[in-house]
Order: structure tokens, then sequence, then C-alpha cells
């Protein structure tokens, strides 16, 4: 049993290129899909854009001199892949891939630790205009960008996430419709989908491992977590069961449908039996492909869920008057300490927690600061229950809280504010939060305080 966080744990916060960069078509960035759709009317509450966002193209300095000041380990950010090739394939685009190198070298200068996250969602359009994950082609494409980005920041840069998200940016944007591209794909298009992913995601470690010596790569999946009843054996594995299993129509959003062939080689058993007939098969040089061997399983996790159990479909943590964040999301701190227990135990693998946070309605107080206690409560409870697991003797890397900046929240457009730090979008002043100076306190005493 141990006594509490390793001293090399990595305390850090988390961002997303589209969401914080702006410069949009800026030294040779071409559109994203995320650029793209918010063009066209309906997509994007108020009809925002990512063109400006926390115009962190122009500002990482002042951004990287605020995590220092923080006493940030790690800083958790992602490449835009139309700013580095911007048709997806073919010319790389020097004055993007350099603006990585800068950040990098940056981040290095202060101390803090980067890691880097190949694709966040802003698939470049024109290789959507292409049949973007639907195109075989794919494959290729991304391992030539997870090429160009890892022999760029070889010697500097040692963690490294593929994808983020395979539940959103394909369960949320090629399934339901609900994301960029806004699409509703037939069961056999998402077999396909599927299959680019996992070799993509593949191709992609073994250009990391070739050209990164003594890299730790993992990516960084999302899903729904149900918390047992009790802490009782029977309610334990009725709740690992749910947090694993999968329905026939939401296949996309399951934590095992992406997991389990990356980890084990195989689909779950519910897949098979739903899809026995167009289940995508691999040849043995695939399988060996999307089994490439991973350091660490990356987690983003907010909330979690119950078994239904109260009329009307609600369980014991949704419900009329629960407590909420400003996306409506359930606070869950238990869901920290089941889902690290749940995913090491399946799959082996250190956990890092990749994201974890809440939005607020934070604003500028009377005396100039930004006082959000809510914040501080939420992230030292969650904290509390991740500490319950490292205590247990679960492997975890890391926590990396989102956001660092408050930043364009993808189809909400600038309404949710996930920050540590606030952002005046008129005039781009950053202003720290509470929380993001207590923050800096758990981090000095590495956890301790709480």
């Amino acid at each position: 049993m141990g006594k509490g966080f390793n001293k090399d744990f990595l305390w850090g916060a988390a961002s997303a290129a589209h969401q914080i960069e702006g410069a949009y078509l800026e030294d040779g960035k071409e559109m994203g899909i995320w650029d793209s759709f918010a063009q066209k009317p309906g997509y994007i509450a108020h009809g925002e854009n990512g063109n400006i966002a926390c115009d962190h193209y122009h500002r990482y300095k002042e951004d990287v001199a605020i995590m220092k000041e923080l006493g940030l380990k790690s800083y958790r950010f992602s490449v835009s892949w139309p700013r580095v090739i911007p048709k997806g394939y073919g010319t790389v685009n020097e004055k993007g891939l350099q603006f990585y190198v800068d950040l990098v070298d940056e981040l290095l200068d202060a101390g803090i630790e980067p890691m880097v996250t190949l694709f966040h969602w802003n698939l470049p359009t024109a290789a959507y205009e292409l049949g973007g994950w639907e195109n075989p082609e794919i494959v290729k494409w991304f391992e030539q960008y997870a090429d160009v980005v890892s022999k760029a920041l070889r010697g500097k840069v040692k963690y490294w996430i593929t994808f983020n998200e395979p539940q959103l940016f394909i369960g949320a944007g090629l399934t339901s419709g609900a994301y960029a591209p806004f699409e509703r794909k037939s069961t056999e298009s998402l077999m396909k989908i599927s299959k680019n992913f996992f070799l993509a995601h593949g191709k992609a470690v073994r250009k990391i491992r070739k050209n990164c010596d003594n890299a730790k790569i993992g990516m960084a999946p999302t899903g729904e977590v149900v918390i047992p009843e009790k802490a009782e054996s029977e309610c334990i594995e009725k709740a690992r069961k749910k947090t694993f299993s999968m329905t026939k129509e939401g296949f996309t959003s399951s934590i095992a449908w992406w997991s389990d062939p990356v980890f084990t080689g195989v689909f779950p058993q519910e897949a098979k039996t739903y899809f026995s007939e167009i289940l995508p098969e691999f040849t043995e040089e695939e399988r060996r492909i999307i089994t490439e061997p991973l350091d660490f399983y990356g987690f983003n996790i907010y909330q979690g869920g119950g078994e239904p159990d109260i009329p009307g479909g609600y369980d014991r943590y949704s419900y009329q008057g629960s407590p909420k964040t400003a996306m409506e999301w359930n606070v869950t701190p238990e869901v920290m300490y089941w889902c690290c227990k749940f995913l090491y135990e399946r799959y082996g693998k250190p956990v890092m927690i990749t994201e974890n946070g809440m939005a607020n309605y934070d604003w500028i107080a009377l005396d100039g600061k930004v006082h959000d206690p809510n914040r501080i409560d939420f992230i030292h409870r969650y904290i509390l229950s991740l500490k319950e697991a490292v205590k247990e003797g679960i492997p975890v890397l890391g926590y990396q809280y989102w956001s660092i900046l408050d930043n364009y929240e993808w189809i909400n457009g600038y309404d949710k504010r996930f920050g540590l730090v606030y952002v005046d979008y008129w005039t781009q002043k950053r202003t720290v939060k509470d929380s993001a100076y207590w923050y800096k306190e758990v981090i000095a005493s590495n956890g301790e305080i709480l």
C-alpha cells in the first residue's frame, strides 16, 4: 500500500489546439473540419468559431509563464494537423511545425514536461473531403503526420498521446452527428472507420518509437464509468461489467470497443455477438500493428454514473437537484478511484488522468479577481479520490486538469468556462483564478495538503 503520490507525479493542465490557438489561417495553416463547419449556420452556439479563440498562437510565451508561476510539472497540449500538414497529407508547413518546436522549447525552459497529443478532433478539411476516416489512405496520412511531428520534437518530448477520445470524434462526430463533421454513418461504414483508426494509431506508435528514444506513449479515450452502489464484491462486479459493456447502437461510445483491440488484440465479446458478420478482420501483421505496446492508459474523466434505480430513469448521481457543473455534468468524485481501478485491472497499464475538470460560472469580481470556490471543491474531491487509488497501489502517472485556459468549447462556443485562468475574450487579458492558486499549493506539496 502506498502513502501518496510519487515524487515524479505529473501534476499538470491540458488544452487542445483548436480550442486555444486561434491564428486559424495564419502562416500556412489551412482549414480543419471544425473551422469549416463553424462557417456554416446552425452548428455552433451563437455562430461562434475558433478563429481567434485565446490567441495562444501569439501569446504562448505569456501562457507558459503563467504555467511556470503555478508550478505545473507538465502540460498536455495537442498539435493542429491542418497547421502542420495543411491538406492532411503531402506538403509539410514548416512555419506551422516551428510553432510547436518553439512552444516545447519554452516549456522545457520553464521546467515543464511537454505532453503531446497528435489528434484532438480537427481533421484537415481537405482530407475529410477525400473521405476522411472512411478512406483507408488516412492510415498513411496519419503515419506521415506522426513521423513529421515526432522527428521535429525528438529529444524534447517524452510523453506522447496518439488520439483524444475516439468516443467523441467518431462516436459523436460520425455516429450520432452531434459533433463535426455532424454525420450519421452506417454500421458498415463505422466498421471501416474503426479499422482505419486502429491501424493509424498503431502506425503512429511505430513512428514515434522509431524517432524518439525513451518515448512514453498512450492514447486518451473516455467513456462512462459506473460507480458501484456499495463497496461489496457483487456490486463492484456489476459496475465493472456495466463500465465495459456496449450496446449494439452505441458501440462507438464504449470504452471496450476502442481499448480492447489496442491492448488485447481482440474485440470485446459483445461486439462479436452483435457484429459477427461485419466485424473488421485483421491480418497477423495488422494485428501486430494495432497492438503495438503502449506505456500508459490515458483517460479523460469528468463524471460517473450509477445503475438507474430511481423512477424516471434517474440514478443516485443524476436526479433533479443533484450536484452538477455548468455543463450539467454530475459531480461524482468517487469515479476517479473506480476508473483507475477498473482500467488498470483490465488493461494492466499505468493510468494517466489526461483530463478532469469542471465548467463553472466565472466572472471577474469587484476586487479584480476570479473567485471560484466550487471549482476548488470539485478538484479537491476528485484528487482525494485519485489519492485513494494511488494509496491502493494502482500506478497513476499524473493528473492533467482541464483546462489551463477558458477556451472555445466546441459546439458550445464560448459559453462554458473550464479554465484555471480566466480569459477576457474581448481583450485576451488573462486573470489567474483562485482555483489556480489553490492548485499551485497542491502541486508544491505533492498533494500532501489534501
